[in-house]
């Protein structure tokens, strides 16, 4: 109902817009969209330097770069309560084709983004193009590697975590947080605005759709559900997830339907490419069972253990999704008709055994400290007869390239599916070396890479998806060139990459 409280919000957004451009330029931030379906697109913008009133703020969408032709447009109030951040989500568009975007408040015109819709569900053949990130600290580099991902011209950006970082470690910075390790609201809208002001990563976001889920850095390292690292007690973590998932949504281009109810917020979903490719994106924090065996001392938080002796490690019933999630996408890889099934989440599934020789130490932090939830997600690949599935990570700073099976401590386990781990957009990673003395206790893993940074380019047909791992030849400098380090395929019913 419009009432008169509501008129009147209006009315004073209005004589805020007509002051916006002397106080100062609102679109800052720049745009972006996000969640293409055959018919509609979300589109995103913030306000910034308005007073805490509601802003009027006008939204078009043409056929072409001139805005000629407008196909849709309307009006949204940015609420001062969410950080006057908007999320239009535009409806009755023509699948498959390319649409550009702007936002207006008073006198005041946000840059012009572009973004494209999914193919329909009746499209024969055809093909996408999308790059997959991740992990990229303010600090430690330069976002240079937007500018290759828009020069590949993909029809899709997939984004795997690790969006901001709440804390300041690593070495050799370029630049720094402006503020301390974030707990507040205020704190986090700070931080997501810092990483928000980097021009590569504006220019990428301008250019394409994109779709993305989330890992600990936009909350706190290590996470697990409603337990923190570090000692902090439930409530007041619970009070500073609140407020991370808050800012998180207000600077995401996110569907109005995600945005978050308290401490909760549901961001995993399925999004088709026509009947080429289902994406299952997954939320592998907010649910999992808390760590086992965590440091000492410590009642939460990452650690590397024997397996043998942290017993708790394969308990059945420990989770990485959440039993409701797990439901959610087993029904969505029974359910799916796509030639390609790609599971987007957030880091490495493949066992990693971090002990040469005989036994096996496990990093409890990702999917080997979560081994039965893995063999409940693998078991679904061969039980639902899931076309041509493909794990997607990143968290762990470099590229790994492996096959997937449900024993991998017998080179006879069958390949079930495909893993491409990306390596970070700029976080720093373990050293080569390091790396290589584990490698030949983990023959499934075709390649450890961490001495780049990056990120993957994927091409996809009916009949092949090629990986194509990208090399930053430094994060050091905003200019620096950008090259292919290697390329795998995985050919149509033959699950497991080859070096192409």
């Amino acid at each position: 109902m419009f009432t008169r409280r509501r008129f009147l919000q209006t009315l004073g957004a209005f004589a805020v817009c007509r002051n916006l451009r002397a106080q100062s330029y609102p679109f800052s931030l720049g745009v972006a969209s996000g969640y293409p379906s055959p018919g509609g697109i979300v589109l995103w913008t913030r306000l910034t330097g308005v007073d805490p009133v509601p802003v009027a703020l006008k939204w078009e969408l043409a056929a072409d770069e001139g805005f000629k032709s407008v196909v849709r447009s309307g009006e949204s109030i940015a609420q001062p309560e969410w950080l006057h951040s908007v999320h239009v989500e535009v409806e009755g568009l023509e699948p498959e084709r390319w649409y550009w975007y702007r936002f207006t408040a008073g006198d005041a015109r946000s840059r012009i983004g572009r973004t494209r819709t999914a193919p329909p569900p009746s499209k024969v053949g055809g093909r996408i193009r999308f790059a997959f990130a991740s992990c990229q600290q303010y600090e430690q580099g330069y976002f240079g590697a937007y500018r290759h991902i828009v020069a590949d011209d993909p029809d899709l950006v997939v984004f795997l975590g690790d969006y901001i970082y709440e804390s300041s470690w690593g070495r050799d910075h370029v630049r720094k947080h402006d503020r301390p390790e974030p707990y507040s609201l205020e704190d986090y809208r700070a931080r997501h605005a810092l990483y928000r002001s980097d021009p590569d990563l504006q220019d990428a976001h301008a250019a394409l759709p994109w779709i993305l889920t989330w890992d600990d850095h936009e909350v706190d390292n290590d996470y697990a559900d409603d337990r923190p690292e570090d000692g902090m007690d439930r409530e007041s973590f619970l009070l500073r997830r609140e407020a991370a998932y808050r800012a998180y949504y207000e600077h995401m281009p996110l569907p109005p339907r995600m945005q978050p109810q308290g401490p909760r917020m549901q961001i995993y979903t399925h999004l088709d490419w026509g009947p080429l490719a289902r994406f299952h994106v997954l939320d592998c924090r907010q649910y999992r069972s808390w760590h086992a065996c965590p440091r000492p001392g410590r009642r939460g938080g990452s650690n590397t253990v024997d397996v043998e002796t942290c017993t708790r490690l394969g308990a059945p019933g420990r989770t990485m999704l959440g039993r409701r999630q797990e439901r959610w996408l087993e029904n969505g890889l029974g359910d799916s008709h796509a030639a390609w099934n790609v599971i987007v989440q957030t880091t490495a599934m493949a066992q990693f055994d971090q002990k040469p020789g005989p036994g096996r130490r496990a990093w409890t932090d990702g999917w080997d400290g979560y081994p039965a939830a893995r063999e409940r997600l693998l078991t679904s690949f061969k039980s639902k007869n899931v076309a041509n599935p493909v794990v997607i990570g990143g968290d762990v700073h470099c590229f790994n390239v492996s096959q997937l099976k449900l024993d991998f401590d017998d080179p006879a386990s069958p390949v079930l599916a495909s893993e491409f781990v990306g390596t970070s957009i700029t976080s720093q990673a373990w050293s080569q070396e390091r790396m290589n003395q584990y490698l030949p206790d983990n023959p499934h893993i075709l390649l450890g890479e961490s001495r780049h940074r990056g990120y993957v380019r994927v091409d996809l047909t009916r009949e092949r998806w090629t990986s194509d791992l990208r090399i930053m030849e430094t994060v050091q400098r905003r200019d620096a060139g950008c090259s292919t380090l290697a390329t795998y395929v995985v050919e149509d019913g033959k699950p497991g990459p080859v070096k192409a």
